[in-house]
Order: structure tokens, then sequence, then C-alpha cells
């Protein structure tokens, strides 16, 4: 039933801007905290954001802080991660994925960033290339 999607990917030059889009089906979007993870060939899975719907608190990565910004749109079940200044390193396949966080809890997330043993449900991922 529950489903992640995202969208907006794509290949850019250094300094230009993306904005990524996450769109969810079955599920309550107030009982999950929306992650985004990115993966580059060879390398680790990264946390870069996550967002608590509820309230808006946000966690952002240091690598991408100031550069890159999460939102959420109950109205339309969507959450974005706009992405500003790009640079080469952030060429990644980037995913979405919703962490189940029933009242009251622990923002694990914004404490300590995203973690992928929290995650219940995964996006497909969208590829973003920056060309230098």
């Amino acid at each position: 039933e529950a489903q992640l999607v995202e969208s907006g990917g794509g290949l850019v030059q250094a300094g230009e801007s993306l904005r990524l889009s996450c769109t969810l089906t079955g599920l309550v979007f107030h009982d999950f905290a929306i992650m985004w993870f990115r993966q580059a060939p060879g390398k680790e899975r990264e946390g870069v954001s996550c967002l608590y719907e509820r309230d808006g608190s946000s966690y952002y990565a240091d690598n991408v802080k100031g550069r890159f910004f999460v939102s959420g749109h109950y109205a339309t079940s969507t959450v974005y991660l706009q992405m500003n200044d790009l640079k080469p390193e952030d060429t990644a396949t980037y995913y979405c994925a919703a962490e189940r966080t029933p009242r009251p809890t622990v923002k694990f997330c914004q404490l300590y960033g995203p973690r992928p043993e929290a995650v219940e449900f995964w996006g497909q991922g969208t590829q973003v290339t920056v060309s230098s």
C-alpha cells in the first residue's frame, strides 16, 4: 500500500539548482519523518536531510547545510528537496524514505541524522549528476 516516488533529478552544471520531489501514497503523512539519502558509486549511503511535517523540524548534513532546503506540502502529500549551488560532489542517486514516528517519540533523525535502519519505506531513487 505505502509508496514513495522521487522525481526531479537530472544533469546540471556546477552552481545550478534542482528541486527533487517525493510523493507519498498509502501512509499518514504526520506519522512519519521523511528522510533524504544519497549514494554515489563506490561510496557509502549518506544521510542528507529529514523533515517532521507535524511541526516542521528538520535536519541537514553539514556538507549541504545552507545550500539544500527541505519542505513539505501536506495537501499534496509531497516533500521537496531544493538543492542550490550544486557541486560535482553532490552527484549521486537520491532516495527519499519514511521512518514511522508515533507520538510521543524522540526525534532521532533531527538529532542525529537519517539512519537506514530506521527506514520503513524507500523510494526508487532519482539520479542527480553535476558537471564541473
